[in-house]
Protein backbone atom coordinates (compact mmCIF):
# COMPACT_ATOMS: atom_id res chain seq x y z
CA UNK A 1 0.00 0.00 0.00
CA UNK A 2 0.89 3.39 -0.73
CA UNK A 3 1.69 6.24 2.18
CA UNK A 4 -1.09 8.74 3.18
CA UNK A 5 -1.54 11.35 0.46
CA UNK A 6 -3.47 14.11 -0.75
CA UNK A 7 -6.45 13.18 -3.24
CA UNK A 8 -8.70 14.80 -5.46
CA UNK A 9 -12.28 15.49 -4.83
CA UNK A 10 -14.60 12.54 -6.87
CA UNK A 11 -16.76 14.55 -9.84
CA UNK A 12 -19.95 15.47 -8.24
CA UNK A 13 -23.35 12.95 -8.57
CA UNK A 14 -21.26 10.90 -10.49
CA UNK A 15 -22.40 7.13 -10.51
CA UNK A 16 -19.73 4.65 -9.83
CA UNK A 17 -20.14 1.20 -11.50
CA UNK A 18 -18.49 -1.22 -9.61
CA UNK A 19 -17.75 -4.48 -10.47
CA UNK A 20 -19.27 -7.04 -8.01
CA UNK A 21 -21.84 -4.83 -6.91
CA UNK A 22 -24.80 -6.41 -9.08
CA UNK A 23 -27.96 -7.77 -7.38
CA UNK A 24 -27.82 -10.93 -6.28
CA UNK A 25 -30.73 -13.31 -6.41
CA UNK A 26 -31.03 -13.67 -2.57
CA UNK A 27 -32.25 -9.86 -1.64
CA UNK A 28 -35.39 -11.43 0.05
CA UNK A 29 -32.82 -13.12 2.68
CA UNK A 30 -31.82 -9.46 3.19
CA UNK A 31 -35.20 -7.67 3.67
CA UNK A 32 -36.81 -10.39 6.05
CA UNK A 33 -35.74 -8.64 8.92
CA UNK A 34 -36.57 -5.46 7.53
CA UNK A 35 -39.54 -3.38 8.75
CA UNK A 36 -40.42 -0.68 5.74
CA UNK A 37 -43.59 -0.81 2.84
CA UNK A 38 -44.40 2.41 1.64
CA UNK A 39 -44.57 3.23 -1.72
CA UNK A 40 -41.02 3.39 -2.04
CA UNK A 41 -40.71 0.09 -1.83
CA UNK A 42 -39.64 -2.27 -4.67
CA UNK A 43 -39.17 -5.49 -1.84
CA UNK A 44 -41.72 -7.19 0.46
CA UNK A 45 -41.54 -7.65 4.20
CA UNK A 46 -43.89 -8.99 6.32
CA UNK A 47 -42.87 -6.56 9.35
CA UNK A 48 -45.51 -3.86 9.71
CA UNK A 49 -43.89 -0.79 8.96
CA UNK A 50 -43.77 2.85 10.50
CA UNK A 51 -46.16 4.25 8.09
CA UNK A 52 -48.64 1.61 8.89
CA UNK A 53 -49.00 2.31 12.71
CA UNK A 54 -51.21 4.82 14.34
CA UNK A 55 -49.60 8.42 14.57
CA UNK A 56 -51.13 10.92 16.99
CA UNK A 57 -52.40 13.80 15.53
CA UNK A 58 -50.89 17.22 14.82
CA UNK A 59 -51.56 20.17 13.31
CA UNK A 60 -48.86 22.36 14.96
CA UNK A 61 -45.74 21.50 12.94
CA UNK A 62 -42.66 20.75 15.27
CA UNK A 63 -39.49 21.32 15.63
CA UNK A 64 -36.81 21.03 12.58
CA UNK A 65 -33.03 19.69 12.95
CA UNK A 66 -30.91 23.41 11.79
CA UNK A 67 -30.93 23.53 8.36
CA UNK A 68 -27.03 22.87 6.55
CA UNK A 69 -25.72 25.62 4.79
CA UNK A 70 -25.64 25.87 1.17
CA UNK A 71 -22.74 28.32 1.58
CA UNK A 72 -19.76 26.52 -0.46
CA UNK A 73 -16.87 28.68 1.76
CA UNK A 74 -14.17 26.97 2.81
CA UNK A 75 -13.93 27.28 6.62
CA UNK A 76 -11.47 26.47 9.16
CA UNK A 77 -10.59 27.03 13.05
CA UNK A 78 -10.09 30.41 13.46
CA UNK A 79 -6.82 31.61 14.57
CA UNK A 80 -6.09 31.18 18.63
CA UNK A 81 -9.87 29.27 19.32
CA UNK A 82 -10.26 28.27 22.52
CA UNK A 83 -12.87 25.48 23.29
CA UNK A 84 -15.65 27.00 25.86
CA UNK A 85 -18.01 24.52 26.99
CA UNK A 86 -21.73 24.28 26.14
CA UNK A 87 -22.48 21.39 28.37
CA UNK A 88 -21.00 19.42 30.86
CA UNK A 89 -21.56 16.41 32.95
CA UNK A 90 -22.95 14.02 30.12
CA UNK A 91 -22.30 10.51 30.64
CA UNK A 92 -20.98 8.29 27.21
CA UNK A 93 -22.66 10.88 25.21
CA UNK A 94 -22.66 9.54 21.61
CA UNK A 95 -24.83 11.63 19.07
CA UNK A 96 -25.91 15.17 18.80
CA UNK A 97 -29.28 16.69 16.86
CA UNK A 98 -29.70 20.87 17.00
CA UNK A 99 -33.02 21.63 16.53
CA UNK A 100 -34.12 25.48 15.33
CA UNK A 101 -35.97 26.12 18.26
CA UNK A 102 -33.08 26.30 20.36
CA UNK A 103 -32.68 23.37 21.58
CA UNK A 104 -30.10 19.88 21.09
CA UNK A 105 -30.79 16.21 21.62
CA UNK A 106 -28.45 13.94 22.76
CA UNK A 107 -27.72 10.35 22.84
CA UNK A 108 -25.86 8.65 25.71
CA UNK A 109 -25.34 5.46 24.63
CA UNK A 110 -24.99 3.04 27.52
CA UNK A 111 -27.97 4.34 29.61
CA UNK A 112 -30.07 4.14 26.09
CA UNK A 113 -31.29 7.89 27.70
CA UNK A 114 -32.61 10.84 25.49
CA UNK A 115 -31.67 14.41 27.45
CA UNK A 116 -32.09 17.89 26.03
CA UNK A 117 -29.87 20.93 26.02
CA UNK A 118 -31.73 23.54 26.51
CA UNK A 119 -30.90 27.11 25.22
CA UNK A 120 -29.55 28.21 28.69
CA UNK A 121 -27.51 25.64 28.62
CA UNK A 122 -29.13 23.30 31.01
CA UNK A 123 -29.68 19.61 30.80
CA UNK A 124 -32.61 17.35 31.25
CA UNK A 125 -33.96 14.29 30.90
CA UNK A 126 -36.30 13.76 27.59
CA UNK A 127 -36.82 9.78 27.99
CA UNK A 128 -35.29 6.21 28.05
CA UNK A 129 -35.83 4.06 25.41
CA UNK A 130 -36.80 0.69 26.49
CA UNK A 131 -35.06 -2.08 25.11
CA UNK A 132 -31.26 -0.66 24.87
CA UNK A 133 -28.46 -3.51 25.16
CA UNK A 134 -25.29 -1.73 26.10
CA UNK A 135 -22.13 -3.73 25.77
CA UNK A 136 -18.77 -3.04 24.16
CA UNK A 137 -19.53 -0.74 21.86
CA UNK A 138 -23.17 -1.01 21.33
CA UNK A 139 -26.41 0.28 23.22
CA UNK A 140 -27.93 4.12 21.75
CA UNK A 141 -26.23 5.38 19.33
CA UNK A 142 -27.48 7.90 16.44
CA UNK A 143 -29.88 10.34 16.33
CA UNK A 144 -31.63 12.31 13.41
CA UNK A 145 -34.96 14.55 13.55
CA UNK A 146 -37.40 14.50 10.58
CA UNK A 147 -39.58 17.53 10.72
CA UNK A 148 -43.37 17.55 10.54
CA UNK A 149 -46.93 17.18 12.25
CA UNK A 150 -45.67 16.04 14.13
CA UNK A 151 -41.75 15.82 13.89
CA UNK A 152 -39.91 12.46 14.80
CA UNK A 153 -36.90 11.72 16.76
CA UNK A 154 -35.44 8.66 15.10
CA UNK A 155 -32.80 6.69 17.15
CA UNK A 156 -30.39 3.74 16.37
CA UNK A 157 -30.03 1.31 18.41
CA UNK A 158 -28.94 -1.96 20.34
CA UNK A 159 -31.06 -4.81 21.29
CA UNK A 160 -30.74 -8.61 22.35
CA UNK A 161 -31.73 -9.82 18.91
CA UNK A 162 -30.15 -6.99 16.84
CA UNK A 163 -29.09 -3.36 15.49
CA UNK A 164 -32.10 -1.02 14.64
CA UNK A 165 -34.26 2.31 13.81
CA UNK A 166 -36.75 3.37 15.52
CA UNK A 167 -38.61 6.75 15.97
CA UNK A 168 -41.17 8.29 18.51
CA UNK A 169 -42.61 12.05 17.60
CA UNK A 170 -41.32 14.47 19.76
CA UNK A 171 -43.95 16.36 22.05
CA UNK A 172 -44.05 18.97 24.47
CA UNK A 173 -42.43 22.45 23.98
CA UNK A 174 -38.29 23.63 24.24
CA UNK A 175 -36.90 22.81 27.71
CA UNK A 176 -39.88 20.46 27.97
CA UNK A 177 -39.32 17.94 25.08
CA UNK A 178 -40.42 14.37 25.56
CA UNK A 179 -41.22 11.59 23.47
CA UNK A 180 -44.69 10.02 22.05
CA UNK A 181 -44.86 6.06 21.31
CA UNK A 182 -41.42 4.57 19.73
CA UNK A 183 -42.31 2.03 16.35
CA UNK A 184 -39.85 0.72 14.69
CA UNK A 185 -38.52 1.78 11.37
CA UNK A 186 -35.90 -0.34 10.17
CA UNK A 187 -35.02 -4.04 12.02
CA UNK A 188 -32.42 -6.80 11.43
CA UNK A 189 -29.11 -5.17 11.42
CA UNK A 190 -26.29 -7.20 12.64
CA UNK A 191 -25.10 -6.33 16.19
CA UNK A 192 -22.05 -7.17 18.54
CA UNK A 193 -20.30 -5.61 21.67
CA UNK A 194 -17.98 -4.06 18.42
CA UNK A 195 -18.41 -2.46 15.66
CA UNK A 196 -21.96 -1.54 15.36
CA UNK A 197 -21.72 1.43 13.09
CA UNK A 198 -24.61 3.61 14.02
CA UNK A 199 -24.74 6.59 12.59
CA UNK A 200 -28.03 8.06 10.93
CA UNK A 201 -28.79 11.38 8.93
CA UNK A 202 -31.46 12.54 6.59
CA UNK A 203 -29.57 13.14 3.48
CA UNK A 204 -30.24 16.34 0.98
CA UNK A 205 -32.67 13.90 -0.81
CA UNK A 206 -34.89 13.46 1.81
CA UNK A 207 -34.04 9.76 2.72
CA UNK A 208 -32.70 8.27 5.92
CA UNK A 209 -28.92 6.89 5.66
CA UNK A 210 -27.78 4.42 7.88
CA UNK A 211 -23.69 3.49 8.57
CA UNK A 212 -23.66 -0.11 9.63
CA UNK A 213 -20.94 -2.04 11.06
CA UNK A 214 -19.66 -5.75 10.06
CA UNK A 215 -20.77 -7.17 13.93
CA UNK A 216 -17.90 -8.42 14.33
CA UNK A 217 -18.03 -10.98 11.12
CA UNK A 218 -15.73 -9.52 8.28
CA UNK A 219 -17.77 -12.24 5.94
CA UNK A 220 -20.18 -9.93 6.18
CA UNK A 221 -19.04 -6.58 4.30
CA UNK A 222 -18.85 -8.47 1.32
CA UNK A 223 -22.71 -10.07 1.39
CA UNK A 224 -25.06 -8.41 -0.14
CA UNK A 225 -27.60 -10.33 1.86
CA UNK A 226 -26.02 -9.19 4.82
CA UNK A 227 -27.28 -5.42 6.20
CA UNK A 228 -23.68 -5.38 8.05
CA UNK A 229 -20.82 -3.78 6.99
CA UNK A 230 -22.96 -1.02 4.49
CA UNK A 231 -24.40 1.94 4.05
CA UNK A 232 -27.82 1.85 4.03
CA UNK A 233 -30.49 4.03 2.63
CA UNK A 234 -34.14 4.06 2.91
CA UNK A 235 -37.48 5.96 2.97
CA UNK A 236 -38.35 8.12 6.32
CA UNK A 237 -41.03 4.84 7.06
CA UNK A 238 -37.73 2.20 6.15
CA UNK A 239 -39.27 1.14 2.62
CA UNK A 240 -36.54 0.80 -0.44
CA UNK A 241 -35.87 3.44 -2.78
CA UNK A 242 -36.91 2.91 -6.20
CA UNK A 243 -33.48 4.37 -7.11
CA UNK A 244 -31.43 2.42 -4.76
CA UNK A 245 -28.43 1.10 -6.94
CA UNK A 246 -29.57 -2.32 -5.91
CA UNK A 247 -33.23 -3.21 -7.34
CA UNK A 248 -35.23 -4.13 -3.79
CA UNK A 249 -31.89 -3.40 -1.33
CA UNK A 250 -31.72 -1.03 1.26
CA UNK A 251 -27.70 -1.15 0.42
CA UNK A 252 -25.99 1.83 -1.19
CA UNK A 253 -22.76 0.65 -0.53
CA UNK A 254 -20.76 -2.25 0.71
CA UNK A 255 -17.15 -3.40 1.67
CA UNK A 256 -17.26 -1.13 4.99
CA UNK A 257 -15.59 -2.38 8.40
CA UNK A 258 -17.43 0.24 11.05
CA UNK A 259 -18.25 3.51 9.56
CA UNK A 260 -19.73 5.90 11.99
CA UNK A 261 -19.42 9.14 10.22
CA UNK A 262 -21.51 10.58 7.44
CA UNK A 263 -22.28 13.99 5.89
CA UNK A 264 -22.82 16.06 2.75
CA UNK A 265 -21.17 19.17 1.59
CA UNK A 266 -22.25 22.07 0.17
CA UNK A 267 -22.20 20.89 -3.17
CA UNK A 268 -24.53 17.49 -2.13
CA UNK A 269 -21.54 15.22 -2.22
CA UNK A 270 -21.99 11.91 0.09
CA UNK A 271 -18.80 11.47 2.51
CA UNK A 272 -18.33 8.03 5.23
CA UNK A 273 -15.40 7.62 7.78
CA UNK A 274 -14.42 4.60 9.35
CA UNK A 275 -12.23 2.66 11.20
CA UNK A 276 -9.54 0.37 9.96
CA UNK A 277 -8.24 -2.72 11.75
CA UNK A 278 -4.59 -2.81 12.44
CA UNK A 279 -3.29 -0.48 9.10
CA UNK A 280 -5.79 2.19 7.51
CA UNK A 281 -8.87 4.34 8.77
CA UNK A 282 -10.54 5.98 5.87
CA UNK A 283 -12.34 8.97 4.40
CA UNK A 284 -14.39 7.73 1.44
CA UNK A 285 -16.08 9.43 -1.03
CA UNK A 286 -20.32 7.77 -0.86
CA UNK A 287 -21.04 6.87 -4.53
CA UNK A 288 -24.14 4.24 -5.22
CA UNK A 289 -23.28 0.63 -5.79
CA UNK A 290 -19.37 1.21 -4.62
CA UNK A 291 -17.78 -1.51 -3.20
CA UNK A 292 -15.19 -0.13 -0.60
CA UNK A 293 -12.88 -3.60 -0.21
CA UNK A 294 -13.23 -4.63 3.23
CA UNK A 295 -12.11 -7.35 4.44
CA UNK A 296 -10.13 -7.94 1.03
CA UNK A 297 -8.40 -4.59 1.13
CA UNK A 298 -7.75 -1.91 4.14
CA UNK A 299 -6.63 1.36 3.17
CA UNK A 300 -5.02 2.37 -0.95
CA UNK A 301 -3.93 -0.87 -2.63
CA UNK A 302 -6.86 -2.29 -4.37
CA UNK A 303 -4.54 -3.68 -6.82
CA UNK A 304 -2.67 -5.66 -4.61
CA UNK A 305 -1.98 -8.62 -3.37
CA UNK A 306 -5.58 -9.93 -4.09
CA UNK A 307 -5.54 -9.18 -7.66
CA UNK A 308 -8.46 -6.67 -7.34
CA UNK A 309 -7.79 -3.86 -9.36
CA UNK A 310 -10.89 -1.80 -10.47
CA UNK A 311 -13.31 -3.44 -7.88
CA UNK A 312 -13.08 -0.87 -5.00
CA UNK A 313 -12.95 2.27 -4.66
CA UNK A 314 -9.92 3.54 -2.80
CA UNK A 315 -10.29 6.38 -0.06
CA UNK A 316 -9.78 9.90 -0.19
CA UNK A 317 -7.61 9.99 2.91
CA UNK A 318 -6.23 7.35 5.28
CA UNK A 319 -4.83 7.57 8.44
CA UNK A 320 -2.93 5.55 10.59
CA UNK A 321 -5.30 3.34 12.90
CA UNK A 322 -3.79 4.92 16.28
CA UNK A 323 -3.74 8.60 14.97
CA UNK A 324 -7.45 8.98 14.03
CA UNK A 325 -10.48 6.30 14.90
CA UNK A 326 -12.80 8.54 13.13
CA UNK A 327 -16.51 8.77 14.19
CA UNK A 328 -18.22 11.55 13.41
CA UNK A 329 -17.95 13.92 10.59
CA UNK A 330 -20.31 16.69 9.52
CA UNK A 331 -19.27 19.77 7.00
CA UNK A 332 -19.80 23.17 6.96
CA UNK A 333 -19.41 24.50 3.10
CA UNK A 334 -16.46 22.54 1.31
CA UNK A 335 -15.07 21.82 4.70
CA UNK A 336 -15.54 18.51 6.25
CA UNK A 337 -14.62 18.06 9.93
CA UNK A 338 -14.02 14.16 11.40
CA UNK A 339 -14.41 13.66 15.11
CA UNK A 340 -11.43 11.11 16.20
CA UNK A 341 -11.73 8.51 18.89
CA UNK A 342 -8.09 7.12 19.40
CA UNK A 343 -5.78 10.12 17.86
CA UNK A 344 -7.91 12.42 20.46
CA UNK A 345 -8.25 15.34 17.52
CA UNK A 346 -10.14 17.15 15.38
CA UNK A 347 -9.89 16.68 11.55
CA UNK A 348 -10.10 19.77 9.79
CA UNK A 349 -10.32 18.37 6.00
CA UNK A 350 -10.12 20.67 2.93
CA UNK A 351 -11.50 18.87 -0.27
CA UNK A 352 -11.81 22.33 -2.91
CA UNK A 353 -13.79 21.38 -5.43
CA UNK A 354 -11.66 19.87 -8.64
CA UNK A 355 -8.46 20.14 -5.97
CA UNK A 356 -7.00 17.33 -3.42
CA UNK A 357 -8.28 16.73 -0.38
CA UNK A 358 -5.66 17.44 2.63
CA UNK A 359 -5.94 17.26 6.77
CA UNK A 360 -5.09 19.32 9.43
CA UNK A 361 -5.15 18.05 13.03
CA UNK A 362 -6.83 20.42 15.48
CA UNK A 363 -6.75 20.01 19.26
CA UNK A 364 -4.17 17.84 19.42
CA UNK A 365 -1.44 17.46 21.82
CA UNK A 366 -1.17 19.24 24.40
CA UNK A 367 -4.33 20.79 23.30
CA UNK A 368 -6.37 17.41 23.23
CA UNK A 369 -10.17 17.20 24.45
CA UNK A 370 -9.15 13.58 24.82
CA UNK A 371 -11.67 11.08 22.68
CA UNK A 372 -13.97 13.72 20.36
CA UNK A 373 -16.89 11.19 18.96
CA UNK A 374 -18.79 13.46 17.23
CA UNK A 375 -19.06 17.13 15.49
CA UNK A 376 -21.67 19.26 14.05
CA UNK A 377 -21.86 23.41 13.25
CA UNK A 378 -22.94 24.98 16.08
CA UNK A 379 -24.60 28.41 15.89
CA UNK A 380 -23.50 32.07 15.01
CA UNK A 381 -20.28 30.56 12.97
CA UNK A 382 -19.02 28.09 15.50
CA UNK A 383 -18.48 24.49 15.56
CA UNK A 384 -19.52 21.86 18.26
CA UNK A 385 -17.02 19.13 19.62
CA UNK A 386 -18.87 16.28 21.57
CA UNK A 387 -16.34 14.34 24.06
CA UNK A 388 -16.11 10.65 24.66
CA UNK A 389 -13.85 10.02 27.40
CA UNK A 390 -16.73 8.75 29.71
CA UNK A 391 -16.86 5.57 27.37
CA UNK A 392 -14.50 3.37 29.10
CA UNK A 393 -11.53 4.07 26.79
CA UNK A 394 -11.02 7.21 27.53
CA UNK A 395 -9.37 9.30 30.48
CA UNK A 396 -12.23 11.52 32.11
CA UNK A 397 -11.71 14.60 33.39
CA UNK A 398 -13.50 16.71 35.71
CA UNK A 399 -16.44 18.31 33.93
CA UNK A 400 -16.57 14.94 31.82
CA UNK A 401 -18.08 14.33 29.35
CA UNK A 402 -18.98 17.75 27.52
CA UNK A 403 -19.75 19.69 24.64
CA UNK A 404 -17.65 22.47 23.40
CA UNK A 405 -17.74 25.45 21.13
CA UNK A 406 -15.00 26.78 18.96
CA UNK A 407 -15.48 29.63 16.38
CA UNK A 408 -14.53 28.80 12.70
CA UNK A 409 -13.52 31.46 9.89
CA UNK A 410 -13.05 31.34 6.13
CA UNK A 411 -9.91 30.21 4.85
CA UNK A 412 -7.79 33.16 3.41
Amino acid sequence: MTRDRPRHRPARRARVVVAGAAVTTSLALLLAGCTGGDEASTGTSSSRSASDAAAPVETTPGPGPVAPTTDTTAVRVADGAEPTDVATGLEAPWSVVRLDTGSSLISLRDSGRVVELTGDGSVRDVATLDGVVHQGESGLLGLAVLAGSPSYLYAYLTTADDNRIVRAPLTGEPGSYGLGSVEDVFTGIPAARNHDGGRIAFGPDGMLWATTGDASDDTASQDETSLGGKVLRMSPTGAVPSDNPMPGSPVWSLGHRNPQGIAWDAWGGGWVAEFGQDTWDELNSLAPGANYGWPEVEGRGSSGASGSSGRFLEPVLQWRTDQASPSGLTAVGSTLFLAGLGGEALFEIQVPEGGEATSTERFSGDESLGRIRDVLPGPDGTLWLLTNNTDGRGDARQGDDRIVSVPLQPVD
